[in-house]
C-alpha cells in the first residue's frame, strides 16, 4: 500500500464527496422525467426499494473494496485478485467514466448557459423548445461552454483529494441543499401545486407495468454512480478508522433525498401551470424554463434552478474524472497536475463529436444513433450494467460474500451488515442488472 497515499481529512469529507458525485443531472434531469414518464408515485415506490436492495449493496460493496485496496478500481481488483483477469472489471470502470465524462460534460454546459438564460429573462409566450433546440445546434457556443464546465472540473481534481475535492465539496454541497430548498418552497406556495404533490406522493399502482420495474431498477443504480469506478476510487481514501457500512448509508440516504426532494420542487410548480409531466428528457429544459416564465419573479428561480443544475453536475463530474486520474497517479506514476490537465483536455476533446452531432454533424449516425446517444448507449447501457454485474458477482463469489461483510463492519458502527448481504449480492443484483441489460438490448436491436 502507498503510505503517503491522500486520505479524506473527515468524515464528512467523505460523505459529501461521495454523495456529491452520486447526485448530479441523474438525480435532478433524468430523475424527474423517469418519475414523469413512468406514472410518479407508483414509480418513486419501487424506485425506494430497489435503492434498498440493490443500490446500497452495490455502495458499501464498491466503497468496501476500494478501502481495503487504496488503489483505483484497476489496481484495486489487481490487489485483492492477483494473476487473474478480474482487472478488466476496474479498467471497464475507467472507460465508462472517460466516455460518461465526455458527453455528461456537453449536457452540463447547456445547463451553465441556462443559467444566463435565466439572468436574460424567462418571457411568457417564447417558444422554448426552438430555444433549446436552437442551442443545442449551434456550433461554437455550446463547445465553448463545455470547454468551460472542463475547466472547472479538472482545475478542481488537479488541487488534489483534500485541497481539490473535499474542500470545493464542503462548498457546493450545501449550495446545492439550500438552494432546492428555496425551489421546493417556491413550487409549494404556487396556486394548483396540489394536483403535482398528488401526482409525485399518490401512488397508482394500477399504472404500473413491467418497464416501470425496469426504470426504477436502472435509475436506482446510475443514480449512485455504481459500476463506474467512483466509488471504489473515493473508497480508496477512506481511512481505516471510519465504518463502510454507516458511511454507505449517508452517502445513499442523501443521495436519494436530493432526488426525491428535486421531486418537490418540480412537479408541484409542472403541474400548477398545466404543463405535461411526462414530457421526458425536455422536462427541464424545455417545459421547466415555460413553467419559470408563467411564474411570479419566475426568472430568478430560473436562475436558481439551472445555477443548482451546474452545482450538481460539477459534483458529479469531479468524481468521473477523479477516476481516470488516479488510474494514472497509482498506475503510471504521473504526478497529479499533468494527469488532471491531459485527460481533462482528452475528455473536451472527444465530447465535442456529441455536441457538434446535434447541430452540423447531425447526418452522422452510428448503428443509427446520433453521436451523442451512441455515447451515452456505449457507457451507461452496456459498460455500466455490465460492470456493476461483475462487481456484484466478484465481490459474492471471488473475494467472497463473508469478506465484504467482514470489512464493511470493520471497525463496528451502527449499521451492520448481516447474512443478508450475500443472497443480494451473490443472486439479486447480478440477476436484477443483467435484467435490465438484456432488455435494454431486445428493445434495441428488436
Amino acid at each position: 500500500m502507498n503510505g503517503a497515499r491522500e486520505k479524506w481529512t473527515s468524515k464528512l469529507g467523505f460523505i459529501l464527496a461521495a454523495a456529491g458525485s452520486a447526485v448530479g443531472l441523474g438525480n435532478i434531469w433524468r430523475f424527474s422525467y423517469v418519475t414523469g414518464t413512468n406514472g410518479g408515485a407508483a414509480f418513486v415506490i419501487i424506485y425506494l426499494v430497489a435503492i434498498i436492495l440493490i443500490g446500497y449493496p452495490m455502495m458499501v460493496t464498491e466503497v468496501a473494496i476500494g478501502r481495503k485496496s487504496e488503489k483505483n478500481p484497476v489496481g484495486a481488483f489487481k490487489a485483492l485478485a492477483p494473476n487473474t483477469p478480474w482487472w478488466l472489471v476496474g479498467a471497464l470502470g475507467v472507460f465508462s467514466g472517460f466516455v460518461i465524462l465526455s458527453f455528461y460534460s456537453v449536457i452540463a454546459g447547456w445547463s451553465m448557459a441556462y443559467i444566463f438564460k435565466a439572468i436574460a429573462g424567462f418571457t411568457p409566450g417564447t417558444d422554448f423548445a426552438d430555444v433549446f433546440v436552437g442551442h443545442i445546434t449551434g456550433t461554437g457556443v455550446p463547445i465553448v461552454w463545455h470547454a468551460v464546465f472542463m475547466v472547472l472540473t479538472l482545475g478542481i481534481i488537479a488541487a488534489g483529494v483534500v485541497k481539490g475535492i473535499q474542500r470545493w465539496v464542503k462548498i457546493l454541497m450545501p449550495v446545492l441543499a439550500i438552494l432546492l430548498v428555496v425551489l421546493v418552497f417556491r413550487a409549494l406556495t404556487l396556486p394548483g401545486a396540489g394536483e403535482g404533490l398528488a401526482f409525485y406522493l399518490a401512488p397508482r399502482f394500477e399504472d404500473v407495468t413491467a418497464g416501470t420495474f425496469l426504470a426504477a431498477i436502472g435509475q436506482a443504480f446510475f443514480t449512485l454512480s455504481l459500476g463506474m469506478g467512483a466509488m471504489i476510487t473515493y473508497g480508496s481514501y477512506l481511512t481505516r478508522e471510519e465504518n463502510v457500512a454507516d458511511n454507505g448509508g449517508w452517502v445513499v440516504g442523501l443521495d436519494t433525498a436530493i432526488a426525491l426532494i428535486a421531486g418537490l420542487a418540480i412537479f408541484p410548480a409542472v403541474f400548477a401551470l398545466g404543463y405535461d409531466p411526462a414530457a421526458g428528457p425536455g422536462l427541464v429544459f424545455i417545459t421547466l424554463p415555460a413553467v419559470f416564465a408563467e411564474m411570479p419573479a419566475g426568472s430568478l428561480f430560473g436562475f436558481i434552478f439551472f445555477v443548482l443544475l451546474s452545482v450538481a453536475a460539477l459534483t458529479s463530474a469531479i468524481s468521473l474524472l477523479e477516476v481516470v486520474v488516479a488510474w494514472l497517479v497509482d498506475e503510471k506514476e504521473w504526478p497529479r497536475v499533468k494527469a488532471s490537465v491531459i485527460i481533462g483536455i482528452v475528455i473536451f476533446v472527444i465530447g465535442i463529436p456529441t455536441s457538434l452531432g446535434m447541430g452540423p454533424w447531425s447526418n452522422i449516425t452510428i448503428i443509427g444513433m446520433e453521436i451523442l446517444d451512441f455515447y451515452d448507449f456505449v457507457a451507461s447501457e452496456l459498460a455500466l450494467p455490465i460492470g456493476g454485474a461483475l462487481t456484484a458477482i466478484f465481490a459474492g463469489h471471488v473475494w467472497k460474500a463473508r469478506t465484504v461483510i467482514d470489512e464493511t463492519n470493520d471497525p463496528p458502527g451502527a449499521i451492520k451488515i448481516g447474512n443478508w448481504y450475500g443472497v443480494l449480492v451473490k443472486y439479486v443484483i447480478p440477476i436484477a442488472v443483467f435484467v435490465v441489460l438484456i432488455t435494454t438490448l431486445i428493445d434495441f436491436f428488436g
